[in-house]
């Protein structure tokens, strides 16, 4: 290559798709997020501020860039259902993301979101957001990637929607590594949160998910439900079913969540003991470098790591996008 591939990083949280993107020797020229602690820890890392809500950034003012990347929040389409193509759009942060690739014109559209985005509104959504991106030029191809195939425990799966103007991506020559076990990543000193025995409960016998790699190992003694709970049941939540199940470190942890309260987070260790991941443990099996900066409070970090992407799993798609869009031929 003989100029450096330039990108946008919209909706950029703390930053983790362009530490990705960067790994690839692509060059970010601009960035947004309205969370105002997300901009304080980006600066920290970056040296940039990222301009805030999206809503009220200048289309025209957006530098010349060859890659729009954006990890953008699943907003329900105000009028998904009753109507097809741009006016399903209209009202929902997705319609800003076309704004910007309609006036500038990337080579690349690289968007993330949940897996969820795939069933929400039965596909409507999805169907809208690539019909979109078609009527702009793009051949569109995606793609649900978990992160415990890029080098991290963690079954964390995400959608990859990617857009190029002349061919569709394949998804099938990313490059993907052995699955990782928690314990690899886990700090050997610290001050680290144990819970008492008499806090959780242990399986007789271990559980493991062949599928997710996931080794469910006992529950947190904390009772949730008292009306209505069904035997065996007492100590899930409603919303989110597993809060208080205990992992196993020989298998992977599951998806880190962006509320603390949620309840998840807790592992049986190599010593036969609970004890609490640390944010730095946490941070890890995102695939963060050693060296990021914190500089949010604890709150804040577990949402901005519940919001993030797995930097490795990032890295490896961009790999893929310069290797299949930006080869030498």
């Amino acid at each position: 290559m003989d100029e450096t591939i330039k990108f946008i990083d919209l909706f950029c949280g703390v930053g983790g798709i362009r530490l990705g993107m960067e790994t690839q020797g692509f060059e970010c020229v601009f960035s947004c997020d309205i969370n105002s602690e997300c901009q304080k820890t980006y600066f920290a890392n970056f040296g940039e501020t990222p301009k805030g809500d999206i809503k009220l950034i200048d289309e025209t003012t957006i530098p010349k860039h060859d890659i729009l990347c954006a990890g953008f929040p699943c907003q329900p389409f105000s009028i998904s259902g009753k109507q097809k193509g741009f006016e399903d759009t209209r009202g929902t942060l997705f319609f800003e993301i076309r704004r910007i690739i309609s006036y500038c014109q990337p080579k690349v559209v690289f968007l993330e979101n949940v897996k969820h985005l795939v069933h929400h509104d039965h596909g409507n959504t999805l169907n809208v957001i690539i019909t979109e991106l078609e009527n702009l030029g793009y051949k569109v191809s995606w793609k649900i990637l978990n992160a415990s195939d890029f080098g991290v425990p963690q079954n964390r799966e995400r959608i990859i929607i990617i857009g190029y103007s002349k061919s569709k991506f394949d998804f099938g020559k990313i490059k993907k590594e052995p699955r990782r076990k928690l314990i690899d990543f886990l700090d050997t000193t610290g001050e680290f949160e144990y819970l008492e025995p008499n806090e959780y409960t242990l399986l007789e016998t271990t559980k493991e998910q062949p599928s997710s790699g996931l080794i469910f190992a006992g529950y947190r003694n904390k009772s949730i439900r008292k009306v209505g709970v069904r035997p065996g049941t007492e100590h899930l939540s409603r919303v989110h079913k597993q809060p208080n199940r205990i992992y196993s470190v020989f298998g992977i942890h599951p998806t880190l969540p962006s509320q603390e309260s949620s309840g998840r987070y807790f592992i049986l260790t190599d010593e036969n003991r609970v004890r609490k991941l640390t944010l730095n443990e946490c941070w890890r099996i995102m695939g963060f470098p050693e060296d990021f900066k914190k500089v949010s409070s604890a709150g804040e970090q577990y949402k901005q790591l519940g919001n993030s992407v797995c930097v490795p799993m990032i890295s490896a798609v961009a790999s893929e996008i310069k290797n299949q869009f930006f080869g030498e031929s």
